[in-house]
């Protein structure tokens, strides 16, 4: 069940719960414990974002940096911005052990205040924007940093089936059959408690668990506040986990039988 907390309401908050999880965060996704992000989501985001070697992209809440070096060793000049003081100096010092040439700045995505208009040919972002508490300002801040032409990608979890109400529905054998939905406009801000799978520690009974605040929109928050923002939606995708990782990743089956836990967006600002 979702801990509701109604300190969580700006963003002081959420950068102080990510400073918070930012070495346990940091130590973990750099030793490959999230299966979900590893097999699932990274390769499928990869695909849809396509080709960004030679431009200069900013990937806006970019955590510790993982996806950013991933796409700055793929040939892009890479920015980094997010909010938490302490996960972009964590970023910093992989910067400097395995220089890419990353530029990380500490910067919320609801303003971008580090960066002039019109700078990037591209900006993605991950699993970043339903964590922010203002969406319409990040549109606004992201559509202002985009060069005229340029495109905006990111994904969030799917906001039609990541509910406060989820939850699975399960045979006497314990198999996931079907999928339990409430709570769809329930927007009050809360803190998700959650670890990463067991199956990938080496002691299961020592994962640390993380504490993110949330700020739930619904599917047409997403959609107007591109619109809004004065930008164009021109695409959406709902990935599966491929067969061979589910094959390898038996939680992963779950989401490819009955419904997507990621959305992904591509917006374009317009010439």
């Amino acid at each position: 069940m979702p801990k509701y907390d109604s300190s969580v309401s700006g963003l002081d908050d959420v950068a102080r719960h990510w400073d918070d999880n930012a070495f346990s965060w940091t130590s973990q996704v750099r030793a490959g414990r999230d299966a979900y992000r590893e097999f699932y989501n990274t390769p499928a985001f990869l695909k849809f974002v396509g080709d960004l070697s030679g431009r200069d992209v900013l990937d806006a809440g970019c955590g510790e940096g993982r996806n950013t070096r991933i796409f700055a060793r793929s040939g892009a000049r890479m920015t980094g911005a997010d909010l938490s003081p302490g996960i972009i100096a964590l970023a910093r010092e992989e910067e400097a052990r395995e220089p890419l040439g990353v530029r990380y700045e500490v910067a919320s995505f609801t303003d971008l205040a580090p960066f002039v208009d019109a700078s990037f040919d591209a900006v993605i972002s991950t699993m970043a924007l339903m964590d922010g508490p203002d969406l319409d300002a990040a549109f606004r801040a992201l559509r202002r940093v985009l060069k005229p032409g340029a495109d905006l990608c990111f994904s969030v979890i799917h906001p039609c089936f990541g509910t406060k109400g989820f939850g699975w529905i399960r045979d006497e054998n314990g198999h996931e059959v079907a999928l339990r939905q409430a709570a769809y406009f329930d927007k009050t801000p809360w803190v998700a408690q959650w670890k990463f799978p067991k199956e990938n520690a080496a002691d299961p009974d020592d994962i640390p668990p993380f504490a993110v605040p949330r700020f739930d929109y619904i599917l047409s928050d997403y959609v107007n506040g591109i619109v809004k923002a004065g930008m164009e939606l021109r695409e959406i995708h709902e990935p599966r986990p491929i067969e061979e990782a589910c094959r390898e990743h038996p939680r992963l089956a779950r989401w490819r039988e009955h419904a997507p836990l990621f959305l992904y967006f591509r917006a374009r600002r317009p010439r």
